[in-house]
């Protein structure tokens, strides 16, 4: 039995440490340049979406982290702006800087953005576009950098959870950017929380299968902590944090008539899908997708 557990925690820790090689230091300078212009090509696609649409601001999110086994597939997200100023759909984001130990308000092109996933051979994107006056007004908060500024918190959490002030991930201050934003009265973290709440945010558990999991996470992995959550989500084993599912479901239910474009590439093709059920898990195209094949 003992040496069972070492061999699960020795395995755990060489994932752990890839996971943090990964975080801080991203995987593009590992790749061929095969696979860097298969991303580019992928993020050209991306590009091409957003610029066709007519709204000003849309979520972005990410495949990144390996979180399938958790019923994960979107890890990170950001706002895709039409106006912002270093070109038409940047992304401006949070974003955890491992050199300096702290997180920070950052921009950059689609294609940077896409290059922060873990794997170059599979990669799926999800853009929520944000219509009307609300997307308007994101865009315009999102912009402002001392707005942007106000609700970013200094001690970066993987798992911050989503009503408590002790951490911020980076969909965290996603959804407090949006509080700030739409909230008549916002300022600071903890009026867009509660604005966030009474709108109707409320993401759901995501089950870790046993507390084992768990140790495992906060004693390996130094961006995980687990002080700012409920007793009772331990006791259970789960982990109530902001992903960008949440948030885009979120969205959905505020505006449901809102637009949402799936993409994902393979080695061999990107699938673009309007609307609809998930993309396959193997980036397969189904009735009604389009598919751009990949030389």
């Amino acid at each position: 039995m003992l040496a069972g557990l070492v061999l699960v925690a020795g395995a755990e820790a060489a994932r752990a440490s890839a996971f943090n090689a990964a975080w801080c230091d991203g995987g593009a300078a590992r790749w061929s340049t095969g696979e860097q212009d298969r991303l580019l090509r992928f993020a050209a696609v991306v590009r091409q979406q957003l610029e066709q649409s007519p709204e000003p601001a849309a979520l972005i999110s990410r495949s990144g982290l390996r979180l399938a086994r958790w019923g994960v597939r979107y890890s990170h997200a950001g706002l895709s702006l039409s106006a912002h100023p270093q070109g038409p759909w940047a992304v401006r984001q949070l974003y955890y800087a491992c050199d300096e130990g702290r997180p920070r308000v950052f921009d950059q092109g689609v294609a940077g953005f896409l290059f922060g996933t873990e794997s170059p051979r599979l990669g799926f994107v999800s853009l929520m576009f944000i219509p009307g006056e609300e997307g308007l007004s994101l865009q315009r908060t999102a912009l402002d950098d001392g707005r942007a500024q106000a609700v970013l918190h200094p001690d970066y959490s993987a798992n911050a959870h989503p009503f408590a002030l002790r951490y911020q991930n980076c969909n965290q201050w996603v959804a407090e950017l949006m509080g700030t934003a739409w909230a008549p009265a916002a300022s600071d973290r903890a009026s867009a929380q509660a604005w966030l709440r009474e709108a109707g945010y409320a993401p759901q558990a995501v089950d870790a299968g046993s507390r084992a999991w768990l140790w495992l996470a906060r004693a390996l992995v130094p961006w995980v902590h687990f002080d700012d959550h409920p007793d009772d989500d331990w006791s259970r084993a789960q982990v109530r944090t902001t992903l960008p599912a949440a948030l885009e479901a979120w969205l959905q239910a505020r505006h449901p008539a809102a637009r949402r474009v799936e993409l994902c590439h393979n080695e061999h093709h990107v699938v673009i899908r309007h609307g609809g059920e998930p993309l396959s898990a193997q980036c397969e195209a189904g009735p009604g997708d389009q598919l751009v094949p990949l030389p």
